[in-house]
């Protein structure tokens, strides 16, 4: 009895060793509401944002003093057409393979199913087929990198394409997120208050 718990011990931290760290965590800044949301909302130092798709623009980082925990967040309730966030570290990559991992804090209304995008190493790009759905109130949801699968994306339009299989994740230049759609107002939208990324930091 002794030696399994021995065993599944020594496991334990085997598996932590591997496990990645984190990458990067983007809140926002608590300032006042803007539309769009742009360089001087985000917290996290050397992170780069990108809006793309024709509703891009118009991303709106929000907060409202009611509730009186309401956080500072992203919002797509405005957007015209398909829209997409981005955030690229200035120096360096992230290898997403292994135990890596995204969360993030969100709320969806409507039909919206809040989907990761990446940017890969030869500047194409995917958007996951796992997404987070509407909820009526915010939570966490985890992205379990290796059990996700992919399909292209023309970050241009912000529309998805075929599938793609055993994309290499091993030097992701930039992660991000959509839900393919255009805003409804707050009854058909996204909502985004966080983003973590646990994963190996690489050269670009």
């Amino acid at each position: 009895m002794r030696f399994v718990l021995l065993l599944t011990f020594l496991t334990s931290i085997a598996f932590a060793d591997e496990r990645p760290g984190l990458f990067f965590r983007e809140d926002w800044a608590i300032s006042p509401p803007a539309i769009p949301v742009n360089q001087e909302h985000v917290t996290a130092q050397g992170l780069v944002l990108g809006l793309h798709g024709p509703g891009g623009s118009v991303v709106k980082k929000s907060h409202h003093d009611r509730p009186a925990d309401d956080p500072y967040y992203l919002w797509s309730g405005l957007c015209p057409g398909n829209w997409a966030v981005s955030l690229t570290d200035r120096e360096s990559a992230v290898d997403l393979t292994g135990l890596a991992k995204v969360r993030w804090r969100a709320k969806q209304a409507g039909f919206r199913y809040l989907r990761l995008i990446l940017k890969l190493s030869d500047d194409s790009w995917i958007v996951s087929e796992e997404a987070d759905g509407p909820s009526s109130d915010w939570r966490i949801h985890d992205f379990h990198i290796a059990d996700v699968r992919w399909r292209s994306l023309d970050i241009k339009t912000v529309m998805e394409g075929p599938w793609v299989e055993s994309p290499d994740l091993s030097r992701v230049r930039a992660i991000g997120f959509t839900d393919l759609m255009a805003g409804g107002q707050s009854r058909a939208c996204s909502r985004l208050d966080w983003i973590e990324v646990y994963g190996q930091r690489v050269p670009r």
